[in-house]
């Protein structure tokens, strides 16, 4: 169970998950996430460093959960009862309180992933475990509010582009995989194989990666060797099944048999390649790259949606209903003249998500925060979506400003 609590409920013997909340004026807070605490010494460390709450970790502490902060028990019910709907709240967590422990842990993913590519460039040995780890935290983020992760996924930056995009397509396979009802162990191969699809690319000249300008065709077939040079990366690793093989393999191939490196048709073509596919272009055509800006997302599920003869449109539409058409994280304008950031998405309405409204459009200014419902509130409906820069807005302080409460 993940409780945060104030620094001055910190006793030794609590696993701290994450730093919650600490002074503006602190920089940077050097704690080793998923860390047990020890003695007094690590909570003065703290307190000097500025920390102020922390996210606890209550399953892998040797301290029991404080009295105040257990559930009261319904005297009706059976205690076999009682203790199942405490397993399912720990699971099920608000998107803010996810968020929280998402956001520090997405960008310890990028560092991660960074050094680990940079090591592969390097011709060092590939650190399986640590994509092991990051694999099963994904999906342990998706199964307890998998909005978090997947607002995250909307920010952008063209510098770290690569390993983001490690991240992102891990996160939406398993937040696609989850919707469409596989179990949570291959939902953590999916997260895998996700993770290691263009792990080639690291054994490439990075100077044609990092290109500002459109690739030439030379450029673009030196490019299309990084399913190649991956499988020889992956090759002889332990635990790689053959689901991460086939995504490794297939990510891009298309059902016309036009795709690469092996020109195969839908036949061919198993589900979770096809799911990769989708996700991997999708993530692509909507991320800052070093070429090109990032499309909206509703251009990205359009031009999925219109080459039925290269993606599975069964698959297509359900990954808008799983995503919905405005996914989490996207800043959309209603027909009000406001603007507002869509906080859940609506399975049965994709078009009518859950929404925080936050800015005046017309005049041009940030008002008091409301949550509206789309699919109770008829009066309102999304227009358009917006990119944050047409208003000078920041995305990832705006996610900061409304999630981190």
């Amino acid at each position: 169970m993940l409780i945060t609590l104030p620094i001055a409920e910190l006793v030794p013997g609590m696993f701290v998950d994450s730093v919650s909340k600490q002074q503006e004026h602190i920089n940077s807070i050097k704690i080793k996430t998923r860390g047990l605490v020890r003695d007094k010494t690590i909570i003065k460390r703290l307190i000097s460093e500025g920390v102020e709450e922390l996210l606890i970790d209550f399953a892998q502490s040797d301290v029991a959960l404080p009295k105040k902060y257990q559930p009261v028990a319904e005297p009706s019910k059976p205690i076999v009862e009682q203790t199942d709907a405490l397993n399912t709240k720990s699971h099920a967590v608000t998107v803010e309180q996810e968020f929280l422990k998402a956001s520090v842990h997405y960008e310890q993913y990028s560092r991660k992933l960074q050094a680990l590519y940079s090591d592969i460039t390097a011709g060092l040995k590939m650190n399986m475990s640590l994509l092991d780890d990051i694999a099963v935290d994904i999906v342990g983020s998706v199964f307890r509010n998998h909005n978090a992760l997947t607002i995250l996924t909307r920010l952008k930056d063209k510098h770290i582009y690569n390993w983001r995009h490690m991240i992102n397509t891990a996160i939406l396979v398993s937040v696609f995989a989850k919707y469409l009802g596989y179990k949570e162990k291959t939902i953590k191969e999916l997260a895998m194989g996700a993770l290691l699809h263009d792990i080639g690319q690291a054994k490439m000249p990075q100077g044609v990666l990092s290109k500002p300008s459109a690739l030439n065709d030379t450029e673009m077939q030196v490019v299309r060797k990084h399913v190649a040079q991956s499988l020889g990366v992956i090759k002889g690793e332990k635990g790689i099944s053959p689901l991460m093989l086939d995504m490794v393999v297939n990510h891009h191939e298309r059902l016309d048999g036009s795709g690469y490196p092996r020109g195969i048709g839908a036949e061919k073509l198993s589900r979770p390649a096809r799911m990769m596919a989708i996700v991997d272009v999708y993530d692509a055509m909507t991320a800052d790259r070093p070429h090109q800006l990032g499309e909206e997302p509703i251009s990205a599920l359009r031009y999925l949606l219109a080459n039925k003869h290269l993606f599975d449109s069964e698959l297509v539409q359900r990954f808008i209903k799983c995503l919905g058409v405005h996914p989490v994280g996207t800043i959309v304008k209603l027909n009000n003249e406001r603007l507002a950031l869509v906080m859940e998405g609506n399975h049965e309405n994709p078009i009518k998500p859950k929404v925080k409204i936050f800015y005046n459009a017309k005049h041009k200014h940030h008002i008091t925060a409301k949550d509206v419902n789309l699919s109770e509130n008829h009066e309102l409906k999304i227009v358009a979506s917006i990119k944050p820069l047409d208003y000078q807005l920041n995305l990832a302080r705006l996610l900061k400003e409304h999630l981190l409460v």
